[in-house]
């Protein structure tokens, strides 16, 4: 099945998509996660009356998610990325020893047809083109076989970058922050588990046609089923020591080829094609979930901060 919310009227719903049709929820989308009900709720509501069609509404990312952890798990997109903000060549070793991830703002998801602001002080956006596991039941030091369970469905996500502002306070050895702050696209709806099932190969990798287009122009093909872990590892080592809940959002990281901007500028030493700017539209497709595509437009300007002051380090 296929859950999505939208907004119609004034107010928000979440629904089963059915074709062009939507078929109201009797609760939200991520209410509906957490009580372990969403199939049930999904099956009576389909057996009801369909609701305003998909072209009279306006979607918004599927859920509110409370935690977003996003990972890095395409060795490609590694090592292209690594070459464009540092020089550096090849892929650390440690990549290979774990799958990283980084804690993303929740506060930033926006649906799958808003627009994006360019982060002020940016003049380097970036798109990232990536899948989301989503959380569907409580877990901690899962085991790869006990992960696949706790996955309720898959979600396309896009992870806005700012790379100038990245770049910059990364040299201080934490991070990202504002460089990844600003905006990360869900949606279009979210697809169960099940339904992507016919798509996994021998080695539990989903084998999902990947496809980044900026203003029409196709910028990078991939499949999902290159990521260096399947979802159940990412998940399994998410939970270690520690809790992931429903409606928790994990992404795959970044495809290679061409999944984002940064990659194609590490790879042909310029910035070509160019960081997007308002007037560009970034559309990004997954096979066997869907296509989100989100218009850049202009940001606020940046509200100056003064650099740290010199401090004589006093102790009494």
């Amino acid at each position: 099945m296929r859950f999505a919310r939208y907004e119609y009227e004034g107010r928000v719903h979440s629904a089963v998509v059915d074709g062009d049709a939507l078929h109201p929820l009797p609760a939200d989308l991520l209410m509906l996660i957490d009580s372990g009900e969403l199939h049930a709720a999904g099956r009576a509501a389909l057996a009801g009356p369909a609701g305003p069609r998909l072209a009279e509404v306006r979607l918004t990312a599927p859920l509110d998610p409370p935690t977003v952890r996003d990972f890095v798990a395409f060795e490609e997109h590694v090592e292209g990325v690594r070459r464009s903000v540092s020089g550096a060549e090849g892929v650390p070793a440690q990549w290979y020893a774990a799958p990283t991830f980084y804690f993303a703002n929740p506060y930033a998801v926006i649906g799958p047809g808003d627009d994006v602001a360019v982060p002020p002080g940016s003049a380097a956006l970036d798109f990232e083109l990536e899948v989301a596991a989503v959380i569907g039941a409580p877990g901690r030091d899962l085991s790869p076989e006990q992960a696949r369970e706790h996955i309720v469905g898959y979600t396309v996500f896009n992870d806005w970058s700012a790379r100038d502002l990245q770049s910059a306070e990364m040299q201080v050895g934490l991070g990202p922050c504002k460089g990844k702050d600003s905006a990360a696209t869900l949606g279009p709806w979210l697809v169960t588990a099940d339904e992507l099932e016919p798509y996994r190969d021998t080695e539990g990798f989903l084998r999902l046609a990947l496809t980044a287009e900026v203003n029409g122009e196709v910028v990078g093909r991939d499949l999902l089923s290159n990521m260096g872990w399947p979802f159940e590892d990412l998940i399994a080592y998410a939970s270690r020591g520690t809790w992931v809940r429903p409606g928790d959002v994990l992404g795959s990281g970044t495809c290679g080829n061409g999944g984002c901007l940064a990659e194609l500028w590490g790879r042909r030493g310029r910035q070509d094609p160019p960081p997007l700017r308002p007037g560009d539209t970034v559309t990004l497709t997954v096979e066997g979930i869907g296509t989100v595509s989100n218009a850049v437009v202009t940001g606020a300007e940046p509200v100056p901060i003064a650099p740290a002051r010199a401090r004589p380090r006093e102790r009494t």
